[in-house]
């Protein structure tokens, strides 16, 4: 894989996430989501880990791709509707960058091996998959939680250690230690109960 190559199917990926008709502001800048959302991602990968596969950069840059085209509305409400719709996430989101691998000119293996990571194949087994599970942990409690938080004020403290704990078994060894020695910034409204749930 060349440098070129890489590069290549990083602005492919960012292209299709610019299509995202959800914008958000940052620091007075708009941003369609997916895409602000794949640059964390990738910024937060060479934080934890700066000498990241090439496999490992695609896949974490693609984890969400143009995710707005499949609506968690589009299936039924309760837990198994919202499992039907993550498990087709992990899907399409695989093919889609496999397409566009496809396109970029890579070898048929090295597209399996970021399928097999984009579509959480494997978590603690696969390397690649536990990383992309890393990284996607670290940027929902550095970006997320909070705004999350906020569209749930009725949820109640118990619910709330019950949604940390659930994320922080997600991750490695490696990425607790990572946050635990302020590899991450957490959010101050939610710093203790952060600490009382991992405690």
């Amino acid at each position: 894989m060349s440098t070129q190559q890489l590069e290549q199917l990083i602005a492919l990926i960012d292209d299709a996430n610019n299509q995202d008709p959800n914008i958000v502001s940052l620091e007075g800048v708009e941003w369609p989501k997916e895409r602000l959302y794949s640059q964390r991602m990738t910024e937060m990968l060479f934080r934890f880990k700066p000498d990241a596969s090439d496999i490992i950069q695609i896949a974490v840059r693609g984890q969400h791709i143009q995710r707005w085209q499949s609506l968690r509305s589009d299936y039924p409400e309760g837990k198994q509707g919202y499992h039907q719709w993550r498990t087709n996430l992990y899907t399409f989101h695989a093919n889609r960058v496999a397409e566009l691998m496809q396109q970029a000119g890579y070898q048929a293996d090295t597209i399996e091996q970021v399928k097999n990571a984009v579509g959480k194949k494997s978590i603690k087994r696969n390397p690649d998959s536990q990383l992309l599970e890393d990284i996607a942990g670290l940027v929902f409690v550095e970006y997320y939680m909070l705004e999350f938080a906020n569209k749930h004020p009725e949820y109640s403290e118990e619910k709330w250690m019950g949604i940390i704990l659930k994320t922080w078994k997600k991750m490695s060894d490696d990425a607790h230690q990572f946050a635990l020695a302020g590899g991450i910034t957490l959010p101050v409204p939610l710093q203790s109960l952060i600490v009382k749930a991992i405690s």
